[in-house]
């Protein structure tokens, strides 16, 4: 009876853990599609990024809950390992992790940090200064000073242009993204109890694409404002 309720709750945490990930998954999708915007169209990726910098839902709800799935997200990734090698009746002396797992799902840990790292450094380039413009100074306009335009297309230019160490970082991060995606996509739909010998290869194939694509696109986006401007 212990072990059926020991087996219900760790069923339980993964698909905790798998839910906050198809939620930041969703999220990856949406951040995309509005930075793409900015390498065809300037004019309107300042008007995007000023409603959803204005809009009360996304501003006062929507992130709010995003920040709690990104710390939520990785702490219970890193207490879920804990419980895991804790409960592991074979040690790592003896454990052949590449026999048995590859090397993405044998690291979740180092690739989720380094993307924990990446997101310390975007919060530092674009979500406190935002922060601070809007909260701090009290300007809600989003306009450049001393001009009569937006100022979120030129901000996010400056953070790329001429800055080699910085686009490098932001690409490292990305890789390290994808790779924790290759093995955390497929992994979702495991948690939640989705397994079928017929569906299963194409939600990989689907997972793959989407490991290598999101990230790709965020890359594609730093590098053509570093060698555009």
């Amino acid at each position: 009876m212990a072990s059926k309720k020991q087996g219900l709750s760790s069923i339980g945490r993964k698909a905790i853990m798998a839910l906050t990930g198809f939620f930041l998954m969703f999220f990856l999708l949406q951040h995309l599609s509005i930075n793409m915007i900015s390498i065809v169209d300037g004019d309107l990726f300042n008007e995007v990024s000023h409603f959803m910098g204005t809009n009360p839902l996304v501003q006062f709800v929507l992130q709010p809950v995003l920040i709690f799935s990104v710390i939520f997200h990785f702490a219970w990734g890193m207490y879920l390992e804990y419980q895991n090698n804790q409960a592991r009746e074979v040690k790592y002396a003896m454990y052949k992790g590449s026999a048995n797992a590859s090397w993405m799902s044998r690291n979740m840990i180092v690739s989720g940090l380094a993307v924990l790292a990446f997101l310390a450094l975007h919060f530092y380039d674009f979500w406190i200064p935002e922060i601070n413009v809007k909260y701090v100074q009290g300007d809600m306009s989003g306009m450049l000073p001393g001009a009569d335009e937006f100022r979120y297309y030129e901000e996010l230019v400056h953070k790329f242009a001429g800055q080699p160490i910085r686009v490098a970082l932001y690409v490292i991060s990305f890789v390290m993204l994808s790779l924790h995606l290759l093995h955390g996509f497929q992994s979702a739909f495991q948690s939640v109890g989705y397994n079928s010998t017929k569906y299963t290869p194409l939600i990989k194939k689907l997972g793959n694409i989407f490991a290598i694509a999101v990230p790709a696109g965020f890359v594609l986006v730093a590098l053509v404002h570093f060698f555009n401007h």
